[in-house]
């Protein structure tokens, strides 16, 4: 025999996920792959008969600069939201990385955001800010503001961030509040 779910449980799924995609970092990542191409085209082709020195620093500098560009934005193509009935997690990037875990008994409240720029947070990425929380930010439009217990903020930008936060509500009822400790 099955179990039927309540009524108020029917329109809130056991797991809620949620993504954000911000195309316009592969720009970025396609600049990083042509600074290391530019890095191993030098020192494979050079003719340069200053010295070593100076070709070895511009090898080196290019294939640094283009790994850091590159993988720097990949970390923040997109972020995973993943919402169960004890924690809410984010993923970053194709590897996962960088990750946070939030236990809903963390969580004091959860509330929309219309409208969340890089601008506002100091760019793309995992951000933090004194006055205003830690961020997790791959685009601009609507996110996530959750409130946690400690006082922080934690700022997620996601698609459908609206009917995240109807499912984060409906979690918080069944959770007890107050941190875990």
């Amino acid at each position: 025999m099955r179990d039927h779910r309540h009524a108020e449980d029917a329109s809130h799924p056991d797991v809620w996920t949620g993504r954000a995609t911000n195309r316009v970092q592969w720009l970025l990542a396609l600049a990083g792959a042509a600074c290391m191409a530019l890095g191993i085209k030098l020192a494979v082709d050079s003719a340069w008969t200053s010295g070593g020195a100076p070709l070895l620093m511009s090898v080196v500098g290019c294939i640094a600069a283009g790994l850091l560009v590159l993988f720097g934005t990949l970390a923040f193509v997109h972020v995973d939201l993943r919402l169960d009935r004890e924690c809410l997690e984010v993923r970053c990037g194709h590897i996962g990385l960088p990750r946070r875990r939030i236990p809903l008994t963390d969580v004091a409240g959860a509330d929309f955001t219309a409208h969340v720029t890089p601008r506002q947070w100091g760019g793309w990425g995992y951000r933090w800010r004194p006055e205003k929380g830690t961020a997790v930010v791959v685009r601009r439009g609507e996110g996530i503001v959750l409130s946690l217990w400690d006082g922080h903020t934690f700022t997620i930008t996601v698609d459908n961030a609206e009917s995240a936060v109807r499912a984060i509500r409906a979690r918080l009822r069944s959770v007890r509040p107050g941190p875990a400790h």
